[in-house]
């Protein structure tokens, strides 16, 4: 569901993203480790069309992100590590608007929305100014209106920001929930316990190379003395 072949981005004289090769299969989540700059959320932004990469090729969902991205984007969902709402909308108009970006059916938009909202404990602000939501409320509605179009895949940047634990928990299961159902997720998160835990495969790039890849077990007993991934990770990156 995602592939991504020899890809590289440079900015002058940094090399953000330097040859990279990956795949991720239908119903994984796949979790991206790697200290500050190291290249991951270049990687993301170039899977989503926001970056174009000088080199390599990406494929989502099937599709040529390249060469066909507004039919790639429709199977993809977004949520970057500093999540944008409109402050003079409310929860549901927000839900409302993206329903119509993807072109959902109009009939079935209002319905979902609720749904959606009802999933994140947000009915009650349903109708409440975006500008006065706290941050974790915001972040549970750019959750849900990333998932109102049922994307195939999610890529998620460092989603536990500043979340109170009831939000993690909640985040936690859905990731897990939509990933049993078939969607496949690619997550970078700075919090090596929660990769640790809801992983099904970790890869760490550094100086925007793929160091290592696979389940926790190859990882560990690919590099002895590393009971943890913490472990691992600090052993593995440059400092």
């Amino acid at each position: 569901m995602i592939r991504l072949e020899h890809l590289h981005k440079r900015y002058g004289s940094l090399q953000a993203v330097d040859d990279l090769n990956l795949e991720v299969p239908e119903g994984e989540l796949f979790c991206f480790l790697g200290p500050n700059g190291a290249g991951k959320t270049t990687s993301i932004k170039m899977m989503t069309g926001l970056v174009r990469p000088d080199q390599g090729t990406i494929t989502l969902a099937g599709i040529n992100a390249l060469e066909e991205p507004v039919r790639s984007r429709s199977q993809v969902g977004y949520i970057p590590d500093m999540p944008f709402l409109y402050d003079r909308l409310t929860p549901m108009e927000f839900l409302l608007f993206t329903g119509d970006l993807y072109r959902m059916p109009r009939k079935e938009v209002p319905e979902k929305a609720e749904e959606m909202l009802e999933t994140f404990g947000m009915l009650e602000r349903a109708h409440t100014l975006c500008r006065d939501l706290s941050h974790g409320m915001r972040q549970r509605v750019i959750y849900a209106a990333t998932l109102m179009h049922r994307p195939k895949v999610m890529l998620v940047d460092e989603p536990f920001i500043g979340l109170d634990p009831h939000s993690i928990r909640l985040i936690k299961d859905l990731l897990r929930e939509h990933t049993r159902n078939g969607m496949t997720i690619l997550m970078t998160t700075h919090i090596l316990a929660i990769a640790e835990e809801i992983g099904d495969r970790i890869g760490i790039i550094d100086r925007g190379k793929l160091v290592v890849c696979g389940t926790l077990e190859e990882l560990k007993a690919a590099t002895p003395g590393s009971a943890r991934l913490e472990d691992l990770f600090l052993s593995l990156t440059l400092q």
